[in-house]
């Protein structure tokens, strides 16, 4: 009864499959940076979108350990005036 269907196609686009996305390294451990400094705000900005967001790790490619670590350091500078806690209109 279900003998003649025909095997089930896989998802999505069969180029994919074959090429290979290149893997984000974390820029930190490619650095050697081992902390984070929160008076660093030329480094801390390039986390933040326009409007004040941290980026989330897929987008930047950062450690779940660097990311605890920028997380706490945009914080950190926001409480101390630094960085702004969202953009200006």
């Amino acid at each position: 009864m279900w003998d003649n269907k025909p095997p089930r196609q896989a998802r999505g686009n069969p180029a994919d499959a074959r090429t290979s996305r290149k893997r984000k390294r974390c820029p930190f451990t490619a650095l050697g940076i081992k902390n984070i400094d929160f008076k660093d705000i030329d480094t801390l900005t390039k986390f933040i979108t326009e409007r004040g967001k941290i980026l989330p790790r897929r987008i930047t490619g950062v450690s779940a350990n660097h990311q605890k670590r920028l997380a706490s350091a945009i914080k950190r500078a926001r409480h101390m005036a630094l960085l702004a806690f969202v953009a200006e209109n």
